[in-house]
């Protein structure tokens, strides 16, 4: 069966997406107060939401990537600013409900798929799973939820080591681990193990957000110099506007305190 007329015939299960806007904010929500993505209209393929910037920090690590992938598409801020701003790279997004696919090309500026942009409508976890798409990837962005943003939707051992095997020799993984302040704790620490199992080195930021955590983790642990990286930090804040510097000190704290 194909697999993208498969999900729209089970379209009707899945989350209703609204839109709203404030203060020149547009934001999408799955069913729920829930903010899922924002957009803020004076600069829509700027990334709006601090963890979702943090979420870009292998930029630190991996300046030239061929191949971007994004699970879960939220309001598409990361694969546009990716898609723009990386013009050798292949950019891929992958995203379970296709009510969310429509509404960031109808209200988030999403482009159409073309030769180096293709947003597939599918589950995350057969994406990874599958062996035509292993070691394939330099990069793995991950921000799955569903529309009570509970905790991450996929977070087992086994997910993670699948996000390994997707991905290149050197390649890493961003993830957001998101959760409500009852089971927030628990959920980052289970999502965290469960990433130590699969890469050699696993960092995480500080908290923003209230309750979002970004983890960075890598196949290979690089090697830290901290000269070197706020020296990239100012280059990734001239090129992007993205505040890189405070990655850097993010990590360089998570060293002091792990190390």
């Amino acid at each position: 069966m194909n697999l993208y007329k498969a999900t729209q015939a089970a379209s009707t299960e899945l989350p209703e997406v609204t839109i709203a806007e404030h203060l020149g904010v547009r934001t999408l929500h799955l069913s729920s107060d829930a903010i899922q993505g924002a957009m803020r209209m004076a600069v829509p393929d700027q990334i709006e939401l601090e963890y979702v910037q943090q979420m870009m920090m292998w930029v630190l690590f991996k300046h030239e990537p061929q191949h971007i992938v994004q699970l879960g598409l939220g309001a598409a801020s990361l694969t546009k600013f990716c898609y723009r701003n990386f013009a050798e790279a292949r950019v891929t997004a992958i995203e379970l409900n296709p009510k969310v696919i429509t509404a960031c090309h109808q209200h988030f500026k999403l482009p159409v798929n073309d030769e180096r942009l293709q947003v597939l409508c599918m589950n995350a976890l057969d994406y990874v799973n599958d062996s035509a798409n292993h070691g394939k990837a330099d990069v793995l962005q991950i921000d799955l939820y569903d529309a009570a943003a509970e905790a991450p939707a996929l977070s087992s051992e086994a997910f993670y080591q699948a996000c390994a095997h997707a991905l290149n020799e050197d390649g890493m993984l961003t993830v957001n681990l998101f959760g409500n302040p009852q089971n927030y704790e628990a959920n980052c620490n289970a999502n965290l193990a469960a990433l130590q199992e699969a890469f050699d080195a696993v960092v995480w930021l500080p908290l923003v957000h209230d309750a979002n955590t970004v983890a960075i983790a890598f196949k290979q642990a690089p090697a830290v110099d901290f000269d070197d990286l706020y020296e990239r930090a100012t280059a990734i804040r001239l090129a992007y506007k993205l505040p890189a510097a405070k990655w850097v000190n993010g990590l360089k704290a998570w060293m002091a305190e792990n190390t």
